[in-house]
């Protein structure tokens, strides 16, 4: 979330219990999001502050593997049940309710925008920077609402069409702000995807794998050079990619003064949340693994 998720070396608190449950919920909701329409499982893990470390680590894997290993470890199992478990009830849900869970997702980004823009100016910035934020913001949320007119192109499911599949989720992973779901729905995969993993359809599941740890493998060490180099730089580029994209997703047509006091309160229940995550995350810094 901080600086202490990156700099701060105090060896007792990586494998509390406590940082351990952290790091799976952090894991379990990046998997929601790289599942969800409209979400991105980059965004929530930049906003719960291990999309940077991942990154890095993936980018030189060998590099004390052991220690990250288990660190990640929770927020891998922690993906798997995003994924798997709430495949359903996410496919609920957006059937349902789905301007109160979008807004639910919109509480919990906005209640890390203070931490990310804490952890942004950590080397300094620039009044540029503010100005590069604010242009990305604008440009993803004109981007994404295009994108919402585009018609979608029909392509058959099979081996290859999981692997563009999966390699769509590890770029929605790689590049905050990108939504895989969008283009799986345009493409008419996104349906068929999510019932092969809710029925563990190992044909849909082997390739999706496959395309994911490509695409995230390809990418890693020109992501970790990034932010070695131009830490400001990258962090207000991706503030500005949360914030276009969240706003690109407000739902619009609400109506009901039931239904928007719901929403209402959903978002303040999922900002205050991810506030809190933020605040028990900076109590239980882990080692430096960098």
């Amino acid at each position: 979330m901080t600086s202490t998720e990156n700099t701060q070396t105090p060896q007792t608190h990586a494998d509390t219990p406590v940082a351990w449950i952290i790091r799976l919920v952090k894991g379990i909701l990046a998997g929601i999001g790289a599942i969800t329409p409209g979400l991105s499982g980059g965004v929530l893990m930049v906003v719960f502050g291990i999309y940077e470390p991942l990154v890095r680590w993936l980018a030189d894997i060998r590099k004390k593997f052991l220690p990250n290993l288990r660190y990640f470890l929770p927020v891998g199992i922690g993906g798997v049940i995003g994924v798997i478990a709430f495949s359903a009830v996410i496919a609920y849900a957006f059937d349902n309710f789905a301007a109160q869970f979008t807004w639910l997702f919109i509480g919990f980004i906005s209640g890390t925008i203070p931490s990310l823009l804490k952890t942004a100016g950590e080397q300094g910035r620039k009044n540029w920077h503010w100005l590069l934020l604010a242009l990305f913001a604008v440009g993803i949320y004109l981007f994404m609402t295009w994108m919402e007119t585009v018609r979608s192109v029909t392509m058959a499911p099979s081996f290859w069409g999981w692997v563009l599949s999966g390699a769509l989720t590890g770029l929605g992973l790689v590049v905050p702000g990108m939504s895989p779901s969008n283009f799986l729905l345009y493409l008419g995969l996104y349906e068929p995807m999510a019932n092969g993993i809710k029925s563990l359809d190992l044909g849909v599941i082997l390739p999706l794998i496959l395309g994911v740890v490509l695409v995230i493998f390809l990418f890693a060490r020109l992501v970790s050079w990034l932010f070695r180099k131009h830490h400001a730089l990258m962090y207000h580029i991706i503030i500005g990619i949360v914030i276009g994209s969240t706003a690109a997703i407000i739902p619009s047509g609400v109506s009901g003064i039931g239904v928007i006091l719901t929403c209402a309160l959903l978002f303040l229940v999922g900002a205050g949340a991810s506030y809190a995550l933020a605040k028990m995350d900076e109590k239980h810094p882990h080692e430096s693994l960098f």
